[in-house]
């Protein structure tokens, strides 16, 4: 505790010089040894035991985490090290590896300015890496390449030197050829990793070792001794020249940008305010003196001073006693405590200043993507979009009745905590809906509501979230309010795919400048027309106002985009979520009288009409579907490729290294329940399989109808599947 105090202390001189400061993330597929890697930094600075570091996993604090295995929350450290006699800050997040939890990647990689991306020498590039690599390219931040288990590669493959050095070539080439692909700019412009000039390390994090070209040359190991000293198994001398974390965080300090370096580029991309503004300049320049610009990342519990707000301060300063605007809260919230994240600890310091990550506590009004600002009206930063959507669901209820309430509160603080999950009340039979991004994810969740929360619930089995959408074209469509006096006639159409591809992947939304965004809608093909008329966004579908010159259209407007919302959170089908509609309003009479267009007329009669059309245009579900990467032995290939094709699965592609198959295939979700368990069994115990989201397909037509019966009568609706009728003749 002792040492880490004066490490605080350490930091806090440091935080006020931003060239000195390195904001970084590790990033990897599940067991490529992120934790492993960030223990022994930890120990190379002094936080905690060299002879603990890699096996004590402090990032990894809750007992959730301990007993599976794995990350689950991102987890925050600062450190200090000493790079050519001058000492930096290195503000550092250990990220999760398992898909389920893969909305804390998207979250931290907000927060940070260059990632170390971990790979595996002898699994290679795994689907979780494609995905890492793509979420921080896509937030303008930097990779550098760590590849780990360079042991693994002698010991076990028994490679010779010269096979080894060919097997890590191709590795970096697999990720140039990714980065390449995924931001040809950046590659361009100096991102391609490259071994020769640094930007790569190979070593062990569990043995503590690491080595790059800047590292030979300064320790005088070569290749052929590192390859020596593995085949000979004596890591313990390797480590002691060549410690893991010198060879890291020297790769990071010399590489990865600082906050001034970074935030001029990257606030151009994250925030779509004017950049000619003070509160532009000041966030490109990371100006501790200027307003405060701070971007809330995560949320956590603390049983002791409430909720603790994580995020990156681009501009400003942040102290006690600061009274700050929090986006879309009406009033000032009062900031209670500033601090830092050391693992599991949070130590409060007097002063936190621009191009670092804090912790705050007092904003009670703030969310995950919040934009925390001293100045009145300031424009938000762009909303963060996950990689994935939630899939599947279960009903959440208190096992005591007493407990209801608490319960009732408890989910809203899980939702506040992971925006991941989304939680919803099925009006029809009560229940408490949870949805997630997979089955680990959803009893993680249950676990802390009864472990943390102190609620006992009950859990029903997962079920599958669907998504509905169209295949054609309806409309004009009237639909009448209540009282008959308005009338709205929509049309109804599939969204174009690039642009809905554009809206999933946060390129385009209602927030950014109306001529970008008209830009950009047209380059994906729209209408010139209908690119200068969308009126608003919901999830990936869009609302369109065609009309010209209604009287009181633009005070009502806001019930008709009501309407839409409601429609699109639960389509006329069976309830489930829509995906990809457009809905074009063509004509609209209103009564002259505001008292007769009040929200109890409008928003009904905006609602059945979109519903209405949305079943003459061929109105059907889509499911969700996992890619499904299995590794397995050859003698074991037949028992999981039947496992796959048993689950209505298709393999995509199979190859074979040594005596291992690849097997790349994709599979329903609803199918995959079950699976850890089956494959298993089926191989012998043999495989290692991960999964990935892989986006939502057509469900086959001879299970529509048995699907939707089923998910109405879950819902408490009607069994039969509704017509366009029954929303017109309301």
């Amino acid at each position: 505790m002792g040492r880490r105090k004066k490490m605080v202390e350490r930091v806090t001189t440091l935080m006020s010089n931003p060239v000195m400061i390195r904001n970084i993330g590790i990033v990897a597929h599940i067991d490529h040894g992120k934790t492993t890697l960030s223990d022994n930094l930890l120990g190379g600075a002094g936080m905690i035991s060299k002879d603990l570091a890699g096996r004590q996993l402090f990032m990894d604090s809750d007992e959730e985490e301990q007993e599976r295995g794995i990350t689950i929350d991102s987890a925050n450290v600062s450190m200090v090290h000493d790079y050519e006699g001058e000492e930096y800050l290195i503000n550092l997040i250990d990220t999760p590896g398992h898909v389920d939890f893969g909305g804390d990647v998207t979250r931290a990689m907000r927060a940070v300015d260059g990632a170390v991306v971990v790979i595996d020498a002898v699994e290679g590039t795994m689907p979780q890496t494609e995905t890492v690599l793509r979420q921080a390219l896509k937030e303008h931040v930097k990779p550098v390449l760590f590849i780990n288990k360079v042991d693994r590669l002698i010991n076990e493959l028994q490679v010779d030197a010269q096979e080894m050095q060919i097997r890590l070539g191709k590795l970096i080439d697999h990720v140039n050829k990714l980065i390449k692909g995924m931001n040809e700019e950046r590659y361009n412009a100096g991102w391609k990793v490259n071994a020769a000039e640094g930007t790569v390390a190979f070593g062990s994090a569990l043995y503590n070792w690491a080595i790059s070209v800047p590292m030979m040359q300064k320790t005088g190991v070569s290749f052929g001794d590192v390859f020596n000293y593995c085949r000979d198994e004596d890591m313990k001398a390797l480590a002691e020249k060549c410690p893991l974390h010198e060879a890291v965080n020297d790769m990071v300090i010399r590489f990865l940008p600082s906050p001034i370096d970074a935030q001029e580029d990257r606030v151009g991309v994250i925030w779509h305010g004017d950049l000619t503004t003070g509160i532009g300049k000041e966030m490109a320049d990371a100006n501790a003196k200027g307003d405060l610009a701070f971007m809330v990342t995560d949320i956590s519990m603390d049983p002791h001073a409430g909720e603790v707000a994580t995020g990156r301060l681009f501009s400003g300063s942040l102290t006690r006693g600061m009274e700050v605007y929090v986006t879309g809260a009406a009033k000032q919230n009062r900031i209670q405590q500033v601090g830092v994240f050391m693992g599991p600890e949070r130590l409060e310091v007097d002063e936190i200043p621009a191009g670092n990550i804090a912790a705050v506590t007092g904003l009670r009004d703030a969310i995950v993507g919040s934009t925390v600002t001293t100045l009145e009206g300031m424009s938000p930063f762009e909303s963060i979009r996950h990689a994935s959507e939630p899939v599947v669901t279960v009903a959440v209820e208190a096992k005591h009745m007493k407990d209801l309430p608490k319960l009732v509160e408890v989910l809203r603080q899980v939702a506040k905590e992971d925006p991941t999950l989304k939680i919803t009340l099925d009006e029809e039979t009560g229940e408490h809906l949870m949805a997630g991004m997979g089955e680990l994810h959803l009893e993680v969740i249950a676990h802390r509501i009864e472990r943390d929360k102190g609620v006992e619930i009950t859990t029903t089995p997962p079920i599958v979230v669907y998504r509905e959408t169209i295949t054609g074209t309806a409309g004009p469509v009237e639909g009448k309010s209540p009282n008959r006096h308005n009338r709205f006639y929509v049309v109804v159409e599939p969204l174009e795919p690039e642009v809905r591809e554009l809206i999933r992947g946060g390129e385009i939304s209602m927030r950014m400048p109306e001529l970008e965004r008209r830009e950009k809608l047209i380059a994906a093909g729209m209408d010139k027309e209908e690119a200068k008329r969308i009126a608003d966004i919901f999830e990936s579908n869009a609302y369109f106002d065609m009309t010209k010159g209604i009287q009181h259209l633009n005070e009502t407007m806001e019930l008709v985009l009501e309407g839409f919302v409601e429609v699109m959170k639960g389509g006329p089908l069976s309830k489930e979520p829509c995906m990809g509609v457009k809905v074009k309003l063509m004509d609209a009479k209103l009564h002259e009288d505001a008292v007769h267009r009040g929200p109890a007329q409008v928003i009904p009669a905006s609602r059945q009409a979109i519903q209405a059309a949305m079943l003459m245009a061929d109105d059907t579900l889509f499911e969700p579907y996992q890619k499904v990467f299995i590794q397995t032995p050859q003698e074991q290939m037949g028992g999981a490729t039947k496992e796959i094709q048993g689950r209505r699965g298709i393999i995509v592609n199979m190859t074979s290294e040594g005596d291992t198959t690849i097997i790349e295939s994709k599979a329903p979700v609803s199918e995959l329940f079950g699976f850890a368990g089956d494959i298993r069994s089926a191989t012998e115990g043999r495989a290692m399989w991960s999964t990935e989201f892989a986006g939502f397909e057509p469900l086959p037509t001879n299970m529509i109808s048995e699907v939707v019966s089923g998910i109405r009568e879950r819902k408490g609706l009607k069994k039969d599947l509704p017509q366009a009728q029954d929303f017109m003749s309301m």
